[in-house]
């Protein structure tokens, strides 16, 4: 990768105007928002730099006294304590957005947002600016995630974790020594991350297959081309060496950019998230300090579909029984009975929700399995090429110092394999799981993913 790509990205995106990245671009940091921020379009407004006590020390405070130098009237800064851990709730992003309203009317200008840290803050930024309608800028401290150039928010309320769409950041801004010299903790997180666009990819491609999603060749490009050279390189990650980083921040600043440009979280994600996302509505790993991030569970969300794939590829989707596959098919009543057995509360009625977009009738499936099985030899060529196999990849994660066993987290295999039908029910988007059940193969491919031969087993 390169910064024409990168450039070339963020002229297709439409959002997100400045990415600066590299080595010693914090002391350059003040100056670039305020030209791009706080006067741009002949506007001279006041900024707020939002961080917690870590990310403050780090890279807050010279942001800060670079917008003063610059000339920005820069407002007491908004530092959340360092613990307990900040969280991506909605309560906190309402927090971030009082404290703009009332700057605004003290200052008499809309004041410009300025996210210093990674995940949590990023996203409350993020989502705090658009309730108060106005863009914001981020400067990241972490390779963490892929989230900093999306223009979706995760944010948890209800019980329920959900991605509220945003607008991406204006401007966005990356030290390498700062990102290398990041706890080593979030460098896996990251790696964890990026890693999961291997299984999203294959998903969008049975998507595409089965005609629900039609792949995007520019986006897939943005998201895809670099990531196993951004994976490649493990030890020199973990050892924390700021060249081994480009790749990495590249790939996580590409993906987010890919879902600018697509303006939705598939060309980024698939069914290994959503082992995240249910695992951290239960709150696994919240009590650890730090709490265990995004990216560490999806590493294992990543491995538990790496895993099915190897399955799901091992039989032969052109010899199915399509007439044997509708005539099991469940009508909806009795999928929607599996769904509030397997959840509960408001869990359940998402699940429920989210399923019937994509569910059809027996009439539906015969004519969407039709499809897939007439492709079938050119989107497994596809899979085949886009995939990687997961004992090679565990031991990649393991040696990025990301998680590869389920106990490295704080579950067991069991957990994981209870987690393979609520992943399946949680979200609307179509991945190979949905294929495995309208194809009827569904619980036996995970009977053998749990095998006693299996990944963890």
């Amino acid at each position: 990768m390169s910064d024409e790509i990168i450039a070339a990205a963020v002229a297709g995106a439409g959002d997100t105007d400045v990415v600066e990245m590299g080595r010693g671009v914090l002391d350059r940091a003040g100056n670039v928002l305020a030209e791009h921020m706080c006067r741009a379009r002949g506007h001279n407004l006041p900024a707020l730099v939002v961080a917690d006590e870590r990310t403050w020390a780090v890279a807050g405070k010279a942001v800060d006294a670079g917008l003063r130098s610059a000339g920005v009237v820069a407002c007491d800064p908004l530092v959340f304590p360092a613990e307990p851990c900040l969280y991506a709730s909605l309560d906190n992003a309402h927090t971030i957005a009082d404290r703009l309203r009332t700057l605004d009317a003290e200052t008499g200008s809309a004041v410009v947002p300025i996210a210093v840290g990674s995940g949590a803050i990023n996203d409350l930024t993020k989502l705090a600016a658009k309730n108060v309608g106005r863009r914001y800028a981020v400067v990241g401290t972490a390779a963490s995630m892929d989230g900093y150039t999306g223009a979706g928010a995760p944010i948890s309320d209800n019980g329920v974790k959900v991605t509220m769409q945003c607008v991406a950041p204006q401007v966005v801004i990356f030290d390498l020594d700062i990102t290398a010299a990041a706890p080593q903790v979030m460098t896996a997180s990251g790696y964890g991350d990026l890693a999961a666009k291997i299984p999203g990819g294959a998903d969008w491609i049975i998507a595409d297959a089965a005609g629900i999603e039609p792949l995007d060749q520019h986006v897939w490009a943005l998201v895809q081309s670099g990531v196993r050279d951004a994976l490649s390189r493990p030890d020199d990650l973990r050892r924390g060496d700021p060249e081994a980083f480009s790749g990495l921040v590249e790939g996580l600043i590409l993906s987010g950019l890919a879902m600018q440009v697509y303006d939705g979280t598939r060309p980024a994600s698939g069914a290994e998230h959503y082992f995240s996302h249910i695992w951290e509505l239960a709150h696994v790993g919240a009590d650890r300090n730090p709490p265990l991030s995004h990216g560490h569970k999806v590493a294992i969300g990543t491995l538990a579909m790496l895993a099915f794939y190897e399955k799901f590829l091992d039989r032969d989707l052109s010899r199915l029984d399509i007439d044997a596959a509708v005539a099991a098919w469940p009508d909806w009543r009795t999928v929607e009975s599996d769904i509030r057995s397997t959840f509960e509360g408001a869990l359940a009625d998402h699940a429920v929700k989210e399923t019937k977009v994509k569910y059809v009738d027996a009439d539906g499936l015969r004519a969407r399995l039709n499809r897939v099985v007439d492709r079938w030899h050119e989107t497994r060529a596809a899979l085949e090429k886009q995939l990687v196999r997961a004992r090679v990849f565990a031991d990649q994660l393991r040696r990025a110092g990301a998680p590869s066993r389920p106990e490295d987290i704080g579950l067991t295999a069991a957990d994981v394999r209870a987690t393979f039908p609520k992943a399946m029910y949680y979200r609307s988007r179509y991945t190979v799981l949905d294929l495995a059940r309208e194809a009827g193969w569904y619980e036996e491919l995970v009977e053998e993913v749990f095998a006693p031969d299996g990944l963890w087993t």
